[in-house]
């Protein structure tokens, strides 16, 4: 595999066949596979027949354990990070570990693939010519209003992530924050149950 590399490899959302080929040979070639849980990435490597050694990266041991990564990679190992499902970075472990790697000279390689926002996006009837990324807002409220009135003039599609059990309070701020805009919801992408509902925030909140 030449130099050695810190490989980003994104993971299916749900449908483990959402993997792409070069994904797989990264994942069986590199020497460790750093994940969110370990559980869970076995069961995708189990599927395809891979055996690695796996060791947990989770967001809250993220900056402790880039330490230990870039001793891997020092050491001549190929590393690759996943998450649990999706690119990781994203709204998950990942920009801590790349920007230590790369402020320290290491090579890395992202492998596209399964992004969750970009396919909620496309499958949400709103334009996507323009959109901004905001993933999930601050959990104290006060915050959280605040961080909506900074994107209140915004006219490009924004998107969020958000927590089932807090679905209800955050459509009402929504509502009370940027108006009675026309919105997507998605969750269960690429599964068996997967489901949008489309209308305005005013529909949804009363549909929930």
């Amino acid at each position: 595999m030449g130099k050695p590399t810190l490989y980003i490899v994104p993971t299916p959302l749900g449908n483990l066949r959402d993997i792409t080929l070069r994904a797989l040979d990264v994942l069986r070639d590199v020497d460790i596979i750093f994940c969110e849980d370990t559980r869970h990435t076995r069961k995708l490597l189990s599927h395809y027949s891979i055996s690695k050694q796996l060791v947990s990266c989770e967001k809250f041991s993220e900056a402790r354990r880039s330490a230990y990564i870039i001793d891997q990679l020092e050491e001549g190992k190929h590393v690759a990070l996943v998450s649990d499902a999706g690119m990781p970075g994203i709204s998950d472990p990942g920009h801590v570990l790349i920007e230590k790697a790369l402020g320290e000279g290491h090579a890395l390689s992202v492998i596209p693939g399964p992004s969750a926002f970009v396919t909620a996006l496309v499958g949400s009837g709103l334009p996507t010519d323009r959109f901004t990324f905001i993933g999930f807002l601050d959990k104290n409220r006060t915050k959280r209003r605040h961080e909506l009135e900074e994107v209140k003039a915004a006219r490009e599609t924004l998107i969020f992530y958000e927590a089932p059990h807090r679905l209800k309070e955050f459509l009402r701020l929504l509502h009370e924050v940027l108006g009675d805009r026309r919105i997507s919801l998605c969750r269960e992408l690429t599964k068996l149950y997967e489901e949008y509902e489309r209308g305005r925030v005013s529909e949804l909140i009363s549909r929930y």
